[in-house]
């Protein structure tokens, strides 16, 4: 079987984990003394109509680069202007060219909450997102055993994270669920060939019950599509590609909450 783009992600990252000889119990108590975090779902939830959540993103493994010279804190306070809900921060650097210094420097430009968009696999992982500032931690169902799931969801949560977990079909979901989680994502973008169906959030958004924060990710490129979820009950967009090559990411942004 051919090597995928998530399989050669994972590997990577579960190897540095591996390797991974920090003392957690030390990096918990670490964060246990930070400040509190912002409210992410909180944010989405309290928004008026569709909530966007801006993404900061210099590349991608299937498109390559998008925008190298970004930067962080420029593109933070824009997407504020254009009255983003929250911002989504790419750390990976391998794959996506980006940097936990992208996330502090973001989140110290606004006073938006920011979600740390990596390949959650350890539980080292989960208390760094806390510790470079971030406010929400993204779990994906489709890289994580059960165990592994539940875990790091338990423990985001202790160390006052909010938590999005992402799907992209009925059965992740009813994982995501039994968690508890609340705030979940469906990702029209397959993690397999990165190819995006833009009718899976539609699909998927029906199995997902009234009282969880539902946010549609990946193959959100204006407006209209912005919509076209709004009108599939979701609370958020996380839009990246379109919004960092865009001349204008306040504009774009506040286009795609005037069309939700």
């Amino acid at each position: 079987m051919a090597t995928t783009y998530l399989d050669r992600i994972l590997d990577a990252h579960r190897e540095a984990a591996r390797h991974d000889t920090r003392s957690l119990d030390a990096l918990i108590a670490e964060a246990d003394g930070l400040e509190p975090t912002r409210g992410f779902r909180d944010a989405l939830a309290g928004a008026d109509g569709l909530a966007v959540i801006a993404e900061i993103k210099r590349r991608s493994p299937s498109k390559g680069a998008l925008r190298p010279d970004l930067e962080p804190a420029d593109w933070a306070a824009s997407y504020e202007r254009g009255g983003a809900a929250a911002m989504s921060v790419l750390t990976d650097i391998e794959f996506f060219g980006g940097h936990p210094d992208d996330l502090r420097a973001a989140r110290a430009a606004t006073q938006l909450p920011v979600i740390r968009k990596d390949f959650t696999v350890s539980a080292h992982d989960v208390v760094d997102a806390r510790l470079m500032g971030a406010d929400c931690v993204l779990l994906i169902v489709a890289a994580l055993d059960d165990v592994e799931l539940a875990d790091f969801h338990g423990l985001a949560t202790e160390l006052g994270l909010d938590v999005l977990v992402e799907t992209h079909d009925e059965a992740e979901v009813d994982g995501a669920l039994a968690v508890g989680a609340t705030l979940v994502g469906v990702n029209q973008r397959d993690l397999v060939t990165f190819e995006v169906d833009t009718d899976r959030a539609v699909r998927v958004g029906a199995s997902l019950p009234p009282d969880v924060v539902r946010v549609a990710e990946s193959g959100v490129s204006g407006p209209d599509d912005a919509a076209v979820l709004a009108d599939a009950g979701y609370h958020a967009v996380l839009v990246g590609e379109s919004l960092v090559r865009s001349g204008d990411p306040a504009a774009a942004v506040a286009a795609m909450r005037a069309a939700g």
